[in-house]
């Protein structure tokens, strides 16, 4: 990975000094305070964007975060500087001239790659910018890179490692380096939850978000499905695909939210869910009086059982005392029909399902590419024997892409799947929440992904605490479809009365 940089360790130290005489610290800073330290003629995107560089070329080499910087990014940092010089409408709020990282499966139509971490992918061309991407520059969002991520978004090999991939090598938690960074969106989750980027872009299949801000002590937002669009985006299944923010705060995640959301015509499923999106934002919902009222359902069972910290449990019990004491009904004790099925990704159908989505979804992205190495999941499959060096076969196989490749469209065997899949949904989750009018479901972790995941619904996930040996965990709150607005109150108003996030301490 090239780190190069018009200006050299000195000149970014005495930037670092200077931002600290000027009484602004960049570090944990929200978009608020960038937005408003550009106003005041603090900083610049130039200099914040010089800031990031510094510190992916200080902490990416134990961290593995990033996996390409974006070549032109000064040069918009530049364009950015400029527009809000000359006072350009909409250049001095939401992201413009803020850099923003995307996991390495978002397609961006300029010099960076997009590998989803695998050299099979190396030296691609996308034909035009995925669709939040085009979302991000018409906002002035600065493109800082590619994040890292586990490979084809950890879809190879039911071995892999969290957070690792050829290209990137293995994403550490930059709490305690020892500890799973989770995935697949660990490189989001990693750099900013270690300030290498102020916010970032992430993709979910089952758990792909939600995990990894529960493990790096970032807010995670999964939308509904197609309430941003997949266009452009390596797949796995157009059915589950979600893109969403990653921030190190509620309101971070919802600005950027904010800006990616909206029809695309290229994601078809965006004409449905773009009924969802309130005419004025998501950012109405940032209010600190949002659990006032909000009839949150608590699920337990099985989700407490995946911690054995009774100092996490007691943690949680704090948290639903505060969710009480902010005006929230807590309805306790909660059960997910069939959850024990929904869990179980091969009793439920899911991986039937998802591994015939994949082989042909992915075909079809292969073969829109402008240019290409490989064309078909064949091909990668090829790839990788042919490179097992290169592409880490000794250390995680691929299974999955072998069971992939044996499929053969979407026949009765995946039919039944998918039928299957939604009824689980139908009188699971979504049975439990109409029945018992809930504006939330509150579970601890990341556990509830799954759930959420095969009916293409909603969750966030904030910091929650950290356990005894200073691993992060988080609390997330899901909810029906388009229920966006209710989940951001209730994560809002829980964040606003704990702010539990801490930045990480580790020495590179």
């Amino acid at each position: 990975m090239a780190y190069s940089s018009p200006l050299g360790y000195v000149a970014f130290s005495l930037l670092l000094i200077a931002a600290a005489v000027r009484g602004l610290s960049i570090r944990e800073a929200t978009v608020h305070d960038l937005q408003l330290a550009f106003k005041q003629n603090q900083l610049t995107s130039r200099g914040l964007v010089e800031f990031y560089i510094g510190e992916i070329r200080r902490l990416n080499p134990v961290l593995h975060g990033v996996i390409e910087i974006n070549p032109d990014a000064w040069l918009q940092a530049y364009k950015a500087d400029r527009e809000r010089e000359a006072k350009k409408p909409g250049s001095l709020h939401g992201l413009h001239g803020i850099p923003v990282l995307l996991k390495d499966n978002i397609g961006t139509k300029d010099k960076l790659n997009t590998t989803a971490g695998s050299f099979a992918l190396l030296g691609s061309i996308v034909p035009r910018d995925a669709g939040v991407v085009k979302r991000l520059r018409r906002a002035g969002a600065i493109i800082l890179g590619k994040a890292s991520l586990s490979e084809w978004a950890d879809f190879r090999s039911l071995t892999a490692p969290a957070g690792l991939s050829a290209r990137g090598g293995q994403g550490k938690n930059p709490y305690v380096l020892s500890a799973s960074p989770c995935g697949s969106s660990s490189g989001p989750s990693i750099s900013v939850s270690a300030n290498i980027a102020a916010v970032s872009i992430g993709t979910e299949t089952d758990g792909s978000i939600l995990c990894p801000a529960s493990f790096n002590s970032v807010v995670g937002i999964k939308p509904t499905v197609g309430l941003t669009s997949r266009a452009g985006v390596i797949p796995v299944s157009p059915r589950q695909d979600t893109i969403g923010p990653i921030g190190r705060t509620v309101t971070d995640a919802v600005i950027v939210l904010d800006t990616i959301v909206g029809f695309d015509y290229n994601d078809a499923a965006t004409k449905t869910a773009s009924k969802y999106i309130p005419y004025v934002g998501y950012q109405q919902f940032l209010n600190p009086n949002g659990l006032k009222g909000k009839r949150l359902g608590i699920v337990r069972n099985p989700f407490f059982s995946f911690f054995n910290d009774s100092a996490i449990t007691q943690a949680f019990e704090d948290h639903f005392n505060t969710l009480e004491q902010g005006g929230a009904i807590l309805i306790d004790n909660l059960e997910i029909e069939n959850i024990d099925i929904i869990l179980n990704v091969t009793g439920s159908g899911e991986s039937v399902a998802l591994l015939a989505e994949f082989k042909q979804s992915l075909n079809e992205y292969l073969k829109e590419l402008v240019v290409s190495p490989v064309r078909s999941l064949a091909d990668i499959i090829a790839f990788n024997n042919a490179n097992p060096d290169q592409e880490l076969l000794d250390v995680f196989g691929q299974e999955i892409f072998l069971a992939a490749e044996a499929t053969n469209g979407i026949g009765d065997e995946q039919t039944a799947a998918l039928s299957n899949l939604a009824k689980l949904t139908e009188d699971g989750f979504e049975k439990l929440v109409k029945e018992k009018r809930l504006d939330a479901v509150v579970t601890p972790g990341s556990g509830i992904a799954t759930v959420l995941a095969i009916g293409g619904l909603p969750g966030i996930n904030v910091p929650a605490g950290y356990d005894g040996g200073g691993v992060p965990f988080g609390i997330n709150f899901g909810g029906l479809k388009g229920s966006e607005g209710k989940l951001i109150e209730v994560a809002y108003g829980f964040e606003q009365a704990t702010m539990i996030r801490k930045p990480p301490s580790f020495k590179p």
